[in-house]
């Protein structure tokens, strides 16, 4: 099973302010094409599953729809969740650790998740479990928020595979997670 990370942050590498606000992004992507989703709408289609951590989950609820439409969303919670009615049937909840969840999701037939969130990318990343990151710099220095990555047990080494600079001035680039046995 393969596990990706397609994610947007400053340029100091934080995802959200202090307080866990996007509109440093929104204010940025209001100045984007209408037409240009920096290869999103491709990725999406590879998903067979998304996994995200609960503060995304809120905060996604605050969006004026349901972005993910029918992709199977898995929410990380310890703490169990009751979903709104108007979303789709598609969206459960866990408390699995990333290593046992993913053991599940494999055993299941799933190929592909898509690991978005802080905290959830973290986790997973600390457990060797992302295999791709695409990661697209906000040309924005916020000097403090939620940081991308966190403390790792070991080293993380990455090969770039891609970068691309768009007309907006955003920078995305595409790395995949080195093993130990390459």
């Amino acid at each position: 099973m393969k596990a990706s990370v397609f994610i947007a942050m400053s340029l100091d590498g934080f995802i959200a302010r202090p307080n866990g606000e996007l509109d440093w992004l929104d204010a940025a992507n209001a100045k984007v094409s209408k037409d240009e989703d920096f290869g999103y709408h491709a990725f999406i289609k590879t998903v067979d599953v998304l996994v995200m951590g609960r503060k995304t989950y809120e905060y996604v609820l605050t969006c004026d729809e349901w972005p993910y439409k029918d992709v199977p969303v898995i929410v990380l919670s310890r703490q169990p969740i009751t979903f709104p009615a108007n979303l789709p049937k598609t969206i459960t909840c866990s408390s699995e650790e990333p290593p046992d969840l993913c053991n599940r999701l494999s055993q299941e037939g799933i190929q592909h998740i898509y690991v978005d969130g802080g905290i959830t990318i973290q986790r997973f990343l600390a457990h060797g479990l992302i295999n791709n990151l695409t990661i697209t710099l906000i040309p924005t220095i916020l000097g403090e928020g939620t940081p991308l990555f966190g403390s790792v047990p070991q080293d993380i080494l990455l090969q770039c595979l891609s970068s691309y600079t768009f007309k907006s001035g955003f920078t995305q680039i595409k790395y995949t997670v080195l093993t130990e046995d390459i």
